[in-house]
C-alpha cells in the first residue's frame, strides 16, 4: 500500500491521548516518523507499541510544554538526527476554568497562556529553520471557535485561543514566500477529556471523535496543501475561514 507521507518527519504535541494520539496514529499510517511529545511516559509507550504495529516508527519526548527551554533544544536534537521537519502539529491545550475573568487566579492565568501560547511560539522558534528545510513544511495548530465568540465565563482559554490565532497567522504572513504552509484547525466539539471538563453534563455519544478528525489533518499535512493562514472548520465540512480583524 503506498504511503503518502513516507520519508516525512512530524512533531506532535499532546500526542497521548485525545486528537494528538488520533493524529499521530494517522500520521504513522500514512508513513511519518512520529516525534511524539507528551508528559506521561506510560501513555507514550502505549502509543510507540500502537505506531509500530502499523508498520511505522517513533520518537517519544516525554516533556511538559511549561518547559519551555526542552523545547529549545527539541529543534537542535531533530537537526543532528534528521536535518528537517516537515510537519508540525500544535495539538496540547490546556482549558483552565470556567470562570468570571475575575474569578480567575494567577497560576490557571499563566499556565494556560503558557501551554497554549506560549509553548507554541517556542516551538515555532525552535523548529522554524527545520521546516524552512522541507521541501514542504507544513505547521498545524489547534485553534476553537471560543477565540472569536468570547463566551461569558470561558475567558482565559477564549484569550489564549485569539492570541494563538495572531500568532499563527502572522507566521503564515512571515512565511508566505516559503515552502511552508501554515494553518488553524478548529475542530468543534470532540468527545475528547477537555470536552467532558468543560461540558461534564453533555452526552458524549453524540458528539464526533478524535479519529473522526485526523483523515483532514491528514490532508492539511500533506505536501499538496496549498493554502495558509486560514482556519480549517472541521464542523462546517473543512470550510476555509480567513479571519478579520474589526475595521
Amino acid at each position: 500500500m503506498t504511503k503518502p507521507l513516507s520519508g516525512r518527519i512530524a512533531v506532535v504535541t499532546g500526542a497521548s491521548r485525545g486528537i494528538g494520539r488520533a493524529a499521530a496514529l494517522a500520521l504513522a499510517e500514512a508513513g511519518a516518523h512520529i516525534i511524539a511529545l507528551a508528559r506521561t511516559q506510560g501513555a507514550l509507550e502505549a502509543l510507540d507499541d500502537e505506531i509500530r504495529a502499523k508498520g511505522s516508527s517513533a520518537t517519544l519526548v516525554p516533556v511538559n510544554l511549561k518547559d519551555l527551554d526542552a523545547l529549545d533544544r527539541l529543534g537542535g536534537s531533530i537537526y543532528e538526527r534528521w536535518g528537517k521537519l516537515d510537519i508540525l502539529l500544535g495539538n496540547a491545550g490546556v482549558l483552565g476554568e470556567i470562570s468570571p475573568i475575575t474569578h480567575i487566579d494567577q497560576p490557571v492565568w499563566d499556565e494556560v497562556m503558557t501551554v497554549n501560547v506560549t509553548a507554541n511560539y517556542r516551538l515555532l522558534r525552535s523548529l522554524d529553520p527545520l521546516l524552512r528545510a522541507s521541501d514542504a513544511g507544513r505547521a498545524i495548530f489547534l485553534t476553537s471557535g471560543a477565540a472569536h465568540k468570547c463566551t461569558a465565563y470561558w475567558g482565559v482559554y477564549s484569550i489564549s485561543k485569539a492570541a494563538l490565532e495572531a500568532l499563527v497567522r502572522t507566521y503564515a504572513a512571515e512565511t508566505v514566500q516559503t515552502n511552508i504552509k501554515t494553518m488553524l484547525l478548529s475542530p468543534g466539539p470532540l468527545r475528547t477529556n477537555m470536552r467532558a471538563k468543560a461540558m461534564p453534563g453533555e452526552d458524549p455519544s453524540i458528539l464526533k471523535t478524535p479519529d473522526d478528525l485526523a483523515p483532514h489533518i491528514l490532508k492539511l499535512a500533506s505536501p499538496s496543501w496549498n493554502e495558509s493562514g486560514k482556519i480549517y472548520d472541521f464542523p462546517n465540512g473543512g470550510k476555509l475561514l480567513t479571519p478579520q480583524l474589526p475595521v
